[in-house]
């Protein structure tokens, strides 16, 4: 009788465990650019310019990130610290300007809630969190003590995230560096956008453990039957360094309120529009950078 006794209170403290559930996950972000691949069709790049690029693009782009979450919230945002590596400010606006700032989740009312800074201004933007159609897997691996089982699924391309972008593709199967070369005597502009396409959609790829039985993983992502510790996104990967447990001490968990408020779809029509008038500028000034809010 004891036994069993006992048996039923360990499943209850599993299960109530589970119901009160809290944790922190560190992310590293690691993006792979090829430098030869965006450099075709245009002077080549000296190995200087290149050394200075990927340094300017790795302060970019690698970053860690903590979500901190219980079984039906969270909240995502970029871990702050001094970063001593010169960047081009315009370079600098140009990236924070296509990756969301805080992102707060509600997976009991389906609700994502995120900042943006957009060229200078900032924007709150709500939507409904939108969960991908995950394909179980039996492949499974060790990522430090917990045992993760991998998901994938086809997720649609926002077309103004330019995080996707790659060089443009010749449908006509002509060389691309033929086509997109501009000759050293032409004194016609070219549209860099025109160097470029985004992709209509892209395979994630979720490595999640069921030993942390929240639905919740870094950004955006959520569904699965356990908390996402590695994400693959086209060329970039988060992969979780670090979780603490029930932290005796932890940033309180509620939705950013920085910013004018729009839907994910007023926010892309803006998006959309100073990407086109960015353009226009571009053309009608010979090359020059123009434009503001």
């Amino acid at each position: 009788m004891i036994r069993y006794i006992l048996i039923f209170l360990l499943l209850f403290s599993v299960s109530l465990n589970a119901q009160n559930i809290s944790g922190q996950a560190f992310y590293e972000s690691k993006t792979t650019v090829d430098l030869d691949e965006m450099g075709a069709g245009r002077r080549e790049m000296t190995e200087e310019m290149k050394k200075m690029v990927s340094q300017m693009m790795k302060s970019a782009l690698e970053k860690t990130y903590i979500l901190t979450f219980t079984k039906d919230e969270s909240i995502y945002k970029e871990e702050e610290k001094l970063d001593a590596t010169p960047i081009n400010p315009g370079f600098r606006m140009m990236m924070n300007s296509f990756t969301p700032g805080s992102q707060y989740k509600n997976l009991k009312t389906g609700q994502i809630v995120e900042e943006n800074e957009f060229f200078g201004k900032q924007f709150l933007v709500t939507d409904s969190i939108r969960n991908l159609d995950w394909q179980m897997s039996k492949e499974s691996k060790q990522i430090g003590e917990y045992i993760v089982f991998k998901a994938t699924a086809m997720k649609k391309v926002n077309p103004n995230d330019f995080s996707m972008a790659r060089p443009r593709r010749n449908r006509e199967g002509q060389n691309k560096k033929e086509n997109t070369e501009v000759k050293s005597d032409s004194t016609e502009v070219q549209d860099p956008m025109d160097l470029i396409e985004i992709p209509e959609e892209i395979e994630v790829t979720a490595w999640f453990t069921p030993q942390i039985p929240v639905s919740n993983g870094p950004g955006e992502y959520a569904g699965l039957p356990g908390l996402i510790l590695e994400l693959n996104v086209y060329r970039t990967t988060l992969l979780c360094s670090k979780i603490v447990m029930n932290p005796k001490s932890a940033e309180k968990i509620e939705p950013p309120t920085k910013g004018k408020k729009v839907s994910r779809e007023e926010y892309t029509k803006i998006v959309k529009e100073k990407t086109d008038e960015l353009r226009d500028n571009f053309r009608n000034s010979g090359g020059r950078r123009g434009g503001g809010f």
